[in-house]
C-alpha cells in the first residue's frame, strides 16, 4: 500500500516522499522585492518535505498585487533566490518557484509609477490587498490588449528561465485563485471579443500559450501547474467549471507535465461548496499524469486519499508554517505546533522560523 513518506517521480524531480509544502504568501521580502536571510531558513528549515512550492513570486514589476512579494524579474533577485535553493538542497530538498501575475488583484501604489492592474477586463474586484496602508481595496485595471500579450508571455519564459539559473528544480504556473490567468479563464471575469474571449477555447488560449513558453524554455518536466475551480474569493466561478476547466485539463494533458496541482473547493475554505458540485475524478482521468490536492487536508485523510491512489501526493499549507517538521510529526502522528494567524503577513522572525521542531 502506497504511503505519504513513500518516495515517487514527477516529471524530472525525484521526491523522497508524497508530503509538499504549498505556495504561502507571507510577505516578509526586502525592499526590491529580494528574499532575505530569514526567508533561507524559513525553507531551509522545512527542507525535509518532499517538494516545495515557493510563496507565489510576481515575474515583472507591473505583475506584483501584494506588499513585500519576492519577484523573480531580475539579476538581484536571482541571486537572492539562490541562497535559498542552496540551502533546501543541502538538506536534501527539492524547490520549485511559483509564477505569478496577479492581474486586476492589486493597487497602483505598487506598482511603476503611472501604472495601473491590468487583467482580461476593466472592471474592478470587488477584494482588498495588502499596501503600505494595510488592507486597501484593489485598483481599477485596464484589459490587456492582444498586442500586449506576447509581451506578457515572454514575462513568463524568461521568468522561468530565471528561475533554473536561481537552481529551482522548476516551476509552478499560478493559473488559480482568481489570479490573471483565471481572470482571462472565467466568463464570470472575462468580457472580451476577439482570440482570448467568448468561447471556452479563447478564454483558456492564454493559460495554454503561457504553458507552452514554459515548456519549450525549461522542459515539461519542470513544469507544473495550479488549478483552483471552486475558488472565488475574488471573483464568482465560472458559469460551466465543470466544462471550462474540463477543457483546459484535457489541453494540459498533453505538454507531459511534472504534476497538476488541484485546490479542492474555496482556497482556505470549505472542501465542499454547497452549489454546484465538481467532479475533481474527471480531471484526474484527463490529465493521467501527477495529481497533487490541497485544501484542509488532516493527516488520516491524506493519508487513505494516498493508500486509496485518489491521488499522487497532497499539499499542506498552514501546518506547514507552524510545523517546519511536519513530515516527521505526520509520521510519528505527533501533535503540531498551533499557528499564529495574527503573524502570517508580513513582520521578521516571529511566526516566521522561530516555530519550534521536535526534540
Amino acid at each position: 500500500m502506497t504511503t505519504l513518506f513513500d518516495p515517487t517521480q514527477i516529471g524530472d524531480l525525484t521526491l523522497t516522499n508524497r508530503i509538499v509544502m504549498a505556495p504561502l504568501t507571507r510577505n516578509r521580502a526586502l525592499p526590491g522585492n529580494i528574499p532575505g536571510p530569514l526567508t533561507v531558513e524559513y525553507y531551509r528549515q522545512r527542507a525535509t518535505a518532499g517538494l516545495i512550492i515557493t510563496e507565489a513570486s510576481p515575474i515583472s514589476a507591473t505583475a506584483q498585487g501584494y506588499l513585500d512579494t519576492p519577484g523573480i524579474w531580475n539579476d538581484t533577485q536571482i541571486d537572492a533566490w539562490k541562497k535559498v535553493t542552496d540551502a533546501v538542497h543541502a538538506e536534501g530538498g527539492k524547490i520549485v518557484i511559483q509564477l505569478w501575475h496577479v492581474g486586476r488583484i492589486s493597487h497602483t501604489s505598487l506598482l511603476p509609477a503611472g501604472e495601473v492592474p491590468v487583467s482580461s477586463t476593466n472592471r474592478a474586484a470587488v477584494a482588498k490587498t495588502f499596501t503600505k496602508q494595510g488592507f486597501e481595496p484593489v485598483s481599477t485595471p485596464r484589459a490587456l490588449r492582444d498586442d500586449e500579450i506576447p509581451g506578457l508571455i515572454n514575462d513568463y519564459r524568461r521568468a522561468a528561465r530565471n528561475a533554473i539559473t536561481a537552481g529551482f528544480d522548476g516551476v509552478e504556473i499560478h493559473a488559480a485563485n482568481t489570479y490573471l490567468l483565471e481572470q482571462f479563464l472565467r466568463d464570470s471575469v472575462n468580457d472580451r471579443t476577439g482570440r482570448y474571449g467568448g468561447s471556452i477555447e479563447n478564454r483558456a488560449r492564454l493559460i495554454i500559450e503561457v504553458t507552452q513558453a514554459i515548456v519549450d524554455e525549461i522542459g515539461a518536466g519542470r513544469t507544473g501547474i495550479r488549478l483552483s475551480p471552486m475558488t472565488s474569493f475574488t471573483a464568482p466561478l465560472d458559469s460551466t467549471p465543470q466544462q471550462t476547466y474540463g477543457y483546459v485539463v484535457a489541453q494540459l494533458a498533453t505538454f507531459g507535465l511534472a504534476y497538476l496541482h488541484v485546490i479542492e473547493g474555496e482556497t482556505g475554505g470549505t472542501r465542499e461548496p454547497n452549489a454546484p458540485r465538481f467532479d475533481y475524478d474527471a480531471l484526474r482521468q484527463a490529465f493521467k499524469g501527477p495529481w497533487l490536492v490541497n485544501n484542509g487536508y488532516s493527516a488520516q485523510l491524506a493519508t487513505a486519499t494516498i493508500a486509496d491512489g485518489k491521488a499522487d501526493l497532497i499539499a499542506f499549507g498552514r501546518s506547514f508554517i507552524s510545523n517546519p517538521d511536519l513530515v516527521r510529526r505526520l509520521k510519528e502522528g505527533a501533535v503540531l505546533n498551533e499557528l499564529r494567524a495574527n503573524l502570517l503577513y508580513g513582520g521578521g522572525a516571529e511566526g516566521y522560523t522561530d516555530y519550534p521542531a521536535l526534540a
